[in-house]
Parts: C-alpha cells; sequence; structure tokens
C-alpha cells in the first residue's frame, strides 16, 4: 500500500467525502459553532483530522484484508443517516453520518486491523456532533445549579457577601447569570475530550490508571467549571461589570481549560504517585 496507485483509492474517497460535507461544515462554521456553547466543534474537527493523519503509517501498516462484506453495509447505514439528516436538518445524523462512513470504507478496502488503529480518531469526532436541544436543556439545568451551589459556598467561605437564586449569583452590587457557556453539557463535553486527548497522547501502560482518570475527568470537569464561575465572580466584585463581562468573552475559555488541564495533569500525577507507593510497600512487603 505504499505506492502511488494504492493512494487513488483513498484521494477517491477523500475526495468523496470532501463533496459531501464542505457544506455541512460551511453551515456549521456560519452557523451553531460560531456560538459560546458549541464553540468546541472546529477545535474537535480540526484535532480529529490531526489524529487521522498522525495514524496514517500505522493504518498502512495494518492493512491486510479488505472486508467488503462487514464495510459496505456499515457504509450504506452511514450514508442513509447522512440523507436523512441533511434532508431533516438533523444534525446528530448528518454529522454523525461521517463516522460510519469512515468506518465503512475502512472495513472495505483495508480491512478491520486497519480500523482498529483508528479508532480513537474516528470516535473522539463523537466529541463535534451536535446535541440534540432537548438533552442539552434537560441536563444542563441542573449542572449550572450545581456550579452555582458550590460557587457561592465557596466565596461565602472566604467571607464575601455572595447569595444565590437559583442559577443567578448576587455579590455586592452585581447579578451574574451562570450561563450554559460557563456551566452546561456542552462544556463538559468539551472538558472530556480534552482529558481523553491526553490519556491518548500520554498513552499510560495500566488499563486501571487510564480508566481511574478517564472517570475522574467529569469531576475534573465540574471543577474546572466551579473555578471559571468564582473568578469572573471575583472580577466582577472588585474591578467592576465591565471587567468581568470582559473576562467572560476574552479570557474565562482560556481560564476554564488551563484549570482542566492542570487539575487532569495534578490528578494523573497523584495517581503515578499512588501507584508507585503503592508498588514499592507491596514489594517490600514481599521481600
Amino acid at each position: 500500500m505504499q505506492g502511488a496507485g494504492t493512494l487513488v483509492p483513498w484521494l477517491l474517497v477523500l475526495a468523496g467525502l470532501l463533496t459531501m460535507y464542505l457544506p455541512t461544515f460551511w453551515g456549521l462554521f456560519h452557523g451553531i459553532w460560531a456560538s459560546d456553547n458549541q464553540g468546541h466543534g472546529p477545535i474537535v474537527l480540526g484535532i480529529s483530522l490531526w489524529l487521522l493523519w498522525r495514524k496514517w503509517p500505522e493504518f498502512v501498516a495494518a492493512a491486510h484484508r479488505p472486508r467488503p462484506a462487514l464495510g459496505w453495509p456499515v457504509f450504506v447505514v452511514g450514508l442513509l443517516m447522512y440523507l436523512i439528516g441533511r434532508s431533516q436538518d438533523i444534525l446528530l445524523f448528518e454529522v454523525g453520518a461521517l463516522i460510519w462512513l469512515i468506518a465503512g470504507i475502512v472495513l472495505a478496502l483495508a480491512g478491520t486491523r486497519s480500523l482498529a488503529t483508528l479508532w480513537f480518531p474516528l470516535f473522539f469526532m463523537v466529541f463535534m456532533i451536535p446535541l440534540p436541544g432537548v438533552v442539552v436543556d434537560t441536563l444542563t439545568q441542573p449542572m449550572k445549579m450545581a456550579v452555582s451551589y458550590v460557587a457561592e459556598a465557596t466565596l461565602a467561605l472566604f467571607g464575601y457577601p455572595i447569595s444565590r437564586t437559583g442559577v443567578v449569583l448576587q455579590i455586592g452590587q452585581y447579578q451574574l447569570l451562570v450561563a450554559d457557556a460557563c456551566a452546561g453539557l456542552h462544556t463538559l463535553f468539551t472538558l472530556e475530550a480534552l482529558g481523553l486527548l491526553y490519556l491518548n497522547l500520554v498513552r499510560h501502560e495500566s488499563v486501571a490508571r487510564n480508566v481511574t482518570l478517564a472517570v475522574l475527568i467529569v469531576p475534573i470537569s465540574f471543577i474546572a467549571n466551579v473555578i471559571r464561575v468564582i473568578a469572573l465572580t471575583l472580577i466582577t466584585y472588585h474591578l467592576g461589570d465591565e471587567a468581568g463581562q470582559g473576562f467572560l468573552h476574552g479570557f474565562a475559555g482560556m481560564v476554564l481549560f488551563m484549570a482542566a488541564l492542570l487539575l487532569i495533569m495534578a490528578t494523573d500525577g497523584l495517581i503515578r504517585w499512588g501507584v508507585r507507593r503503592f508498588g514499592n510497600t507491596q514489594h517490600g512487603e514481599t521481600a
């Protein structure tokens, strides 16, 4: 599969997918991906493409026996999802179909081993699929309530004059609404993607360690959201509403992701320290 001729099928596949999805992505970039709630979509798409390119040598080396009997049914499912999603304006189907289409084509042309090398890039694409509004609205409200409650309790613990009504924080003379972009399902979704990308790049050998860190990414994401809301609240209280709003649009996202990444790395380091300490203890007891 290393000759120029073997690239022809993949170039044709790429041309076909681009023909299908350029209008889709154009609409996303000028629509839902331009909003605060779905702003992670282009980032996830770019990282997914980078992961696919990074896996190309391994993908080529793993190509063994094409599985058209498995691949084409998967491709047809993806094609039907795309047609339904495109015609009925259902982004969950239209964007999600891309994963099925790529998986089906890879199975049909390169086999199961090659598909296995692409499992994480394809899985990572799930995080760029716009979620149904009813799901987002149902899950976002309790998340915002929880973040608001913890932020209020934390600031009150340090003596700040703060109170809360639902998802509205009152600190001094200022009122702040904890918006979807600050503590919603999309934010949790994005931070979960960040954590899983970190796991994939670090590549720990211990399955237990990977699973533990993956599970802890959810509370880590929650804590990062709380830090974001607290930071916004403190800036508004000390520097005024204008500074707080400027922070919200300029640096809040950066604080969120930096806090999440630092918490993930710190948790990973703590797990590593615990494993080493426990392992050394066990070794000493055995000896």
